[in-house]
Formats: C-alpha cells, structure tokens, sequence
C-alpha cells in the first residue's frame, strides 16, 4: 500500500510541474486565431487587433484565419477538434457563442460547453435602434406609439434569422408590447440600403455597423441597449432611462481554446488580454472599432457566457422563434 501512495503522489507531482513547465513555456511557435464570421467587418478587425496585442505580449506570431459559415459554428467545431495545446484559438462572440447553442441546441457538431474553453472577453458594445429618415419618428416613445396604432406594419431588419438583430428586435417586440414585422437580410450591411431609402423601418444594430451612416445624417439613431450611455454615441440615451429596464443586451468577443487545454495555457493568454486591456493606446484603438477594451479570468468569462446563453435561451423561448 505505500508503495502505491509513493506512486501515486510521484505522478502527481510530474502531472503539476509538467503542466507548470508547459505552461512557462508557452508559446514556441506561432499561434492561430480562427475568425468564425466573414471577412471585412468588424469582427475580423477586432480580431486582428486582439491578435497583434497578443503577438506583442507571448512574442510569438498570432495569425487570424477566417473560417466562415453556418452562423459562425464551421470556425467554432474546428476549434473544438483542434488538438488542445494552446495553438488554435477562436475569436468567438455572442452570436457564435451564446446565440447559437441556443438556437440549435443539440444539433452543433459539438458541445460548446464542454469542448470550447473561455479564456477571456476582450471587447464589449451596445446595439444601437437606428430608423430610417422616412418613418416621421424621433424618439423611443413615438415609435412604440406608431407600432400600436398601426400593428404589424412597422418593418425592422435583422442581419438574418437568429442573428443578434434578430434576437434584439424580438426583445423590443416583447418589451414594448408591439408587433413587428422581420425583414431578415445576409448580413446588417445588406440591409444598409433598404433602410436608408425607407423599404424597412428600424433595425437593432450593433454599434459598430452604423456610425457613419448615424454620423451623415442617412439613419437616425433613438437608443443603446448598454445598461449606460455608450461612451462614443453619449447624446443617444439608452432603453433604461427611457423606462425598457429589460432591454438591454451587449455585443462582445472573446478568446476561446479547445476544450482540454492545460489551465496554465488559459491563463498565460487570459493575462496577456489583461495587459492589453489596461494599455491606454490599445483602448483608444478597440474605441475607434465603437467597442471597450475590456478583460476577465477564465473563470469570470465562462460564468459570463453561461449566463448570456441562458438569457438568450429565455429570449428565444418567450418570442417563439425558430431557426431552422
């Protein structure tokens, strides 16, 4: 018997200092970042930008690969089949991450709880309710008043079904007790130009995806769902002061590692968003995205995701909706 116990704690003290040693000496080579959505848009370019602070502080390089389709879920499964030793990251979001394990619970070729392990957020914003210029609307309350009085006929557009316009749109439909109508697009910057000219009404879009057109003066812009007024549109007030306490919902990205990754692994890169987070000109450049610099333990993000992904699940469940 003490033969066995003198074992036993030999290999676990190997399994601890092995786990140590490896994570000391993490990384050696470059490192991927898979980009589960497309190319060109803000997601690809938060990304990068996490990626070149990531390069800098492991001195390694962080390549981003984008591995887009089927909601985000073909970059997601590639990295939960990825071999788990800190070299193959997914740059994940709400969409990818709480929205779809949601939607099509059961069907993921893999389990997002169990074979995605959270490493830390890294950016954080607000959806913005933009309306087109047509609809004589210039606040929260004449829009829910017009959706009243003419029920069904307001559009709003969503960057497809089960996207997070989608999701938010349902939201203020149950929030304000109003019927809406869903025009689902390929994509927010597809359903730029319809509501521009007037063909559909509003759409709750992430604050990165319409600045500029909220800046010329093509789409107006009537709240925020951050539960306080976003630090680059401070003039638009958000739906809790407006008397929406539930309306909020926030758009954020966030590093995630296969599942089995050593924990020391997880932290190494947990700390280097930590420093990046903190880095006055890395803020300022994660601002000029319409996003926060922002940074958790591996522990806070998946206690985080867990929470957004039931809150979805409410969501989804109250509105009815399907997403075949």
């Amino acid at each position: 018997m003490q033969i066995i116990r003198c074992a036993a704690v030999a290999a676990l003290i190997v399994a601890v200092t092995g786990s140590s040693a490896f994570g000391q000496s993490y990384p050696n080579r470059p490192i991927r970042l898979i980009n589960p959505l497309g190319s060109g848009g803000t997601a690809e370019a938060l990304a990068r930008t996490i990626a070149r602070a990531l390069s800098d502080g492991l001195g390694q390089p962080v390549v981003v690969e984008t591995r887009a389709g089927a909601a985000g879920t073909i970059g997601a499964d590639a990295v939960a089949k990825a071999t788990p030793d800190g070299y193959t990251l997914l740059y994940g979001v709400t969409g990818t991450n709480s929205i779809a394990p949601t939607l099509y619970r059961g069907k993921l070729p893999y389990d997002p709880d169990r074979d995605l392990a959270p490493v830390s957020i890294t950016f954080s914003g607000p959806n913005v309710l933009v309306v087109s210029n047509t609809l004589n609307v210039k606040s929260v309350q004449e829009l829910v008043a017009l959706a009243r009085a003419k029920p069904g006929a307001i559009s709003f557009a969503s960057a497809g079904s089960g996207s997070m316009s989608h999701l938010n749109g349902e939201l203020l439909r149950l929030q304000a007790g109003i019927d809406l109508l869903h025009v689902p697009y390929k994509g927010g910057g597809a359903a730029a130009p319809d509501l521009m000219s007037g063909q559909v009404n509003m759409m709750i879009e992430t604050s990165a995806g319409v600045p500029a057109l909220i800046r010329s003066g093509k789409l107006r812009a009537l709240a925020v769902t951050s539960p306080q007024r976003s630090a680059q549109m401070p003039d638009v007030p958000n739906f809790v002061e407006l008397g929406f306490p539930n309306m909020v919902s926030t758009v954020w990205g966030g590093l995630f590692a296969p599942g089995a990754t050593p924990r020391a692994i997880l932290e190494r890169i947990s700390e280097e968003c930590a420093r990046a987070a903190r880095n006055p000109d890395y803020r300022a450049l994660v601002a000029t995205l319409y996003n926060e610099a922002v940074s958790s333990t591996p522990d806070e993000f998946r206690a985080f995701v867990r929470e957004e992904t039931a809150r979805y699940a409410e969501l989804v469940r109250a509105s009815g909706m399907k997403v075949e």
